[in-house]
């Protein structure tokens, strides 16, 4: 048996950078969006891309042919994304109009559901 130092010496994921945060930057993306069992997997991209853009900033503005070229779809299919993501209340898209790109709000709305003990002390309080 391993000794408990030993097993966290352990690393199955070596980052090869000097530096990473100056060398390209980093996304994090909250939990909530890449366990979201209503997103796909585009959506889901998409909105790490948005993060991406916004990381100093409530809001961003990338065209959509430069997130397309970025995560290797479509622009088409950066749409569906995008459309996705409004209908979850995630991003707000504000047109500004023939040639100009769309100013894009992203919005942290993370919900959690009720744990199983409070929606049954829930039920047992309204009997």
């Amino acid at each position: 048996m391993k000794a408990l130092g030993e097993i966290l010496n352990e690393r199955n994921i070596i980052l090869e950078a000097p530096n990473p945060v100056t060398a390209e930057g980093f996304t994090q993306v909250p939990n909530f969006i890449l366990r979201s069992a209503t997103l796909s997997m585009g959506a889901k991209l998409t909105y790490a891309m948005f993060l991406s853009y916004a990381w100093h900033n409530d809001l961003c503005f990338p065209g959509q042919e430069k997130l397309a070229e970025a995560i290797g779809v479509s622009r088409q299919s950066v749409g569906t994304f995008i459309r996705e993501l409004e209908r979850e209340e995630l991003v707000r898209v504000k047109r500004r109009g023939l040639g100009l790109t769309n100013l894009y709000t992203v919005r942290f709305r993370a919900q959690r559901k009720p744990s199983r003990a409070l929606r049954l002390m829930s039920k047992i309080s309204t009997s």
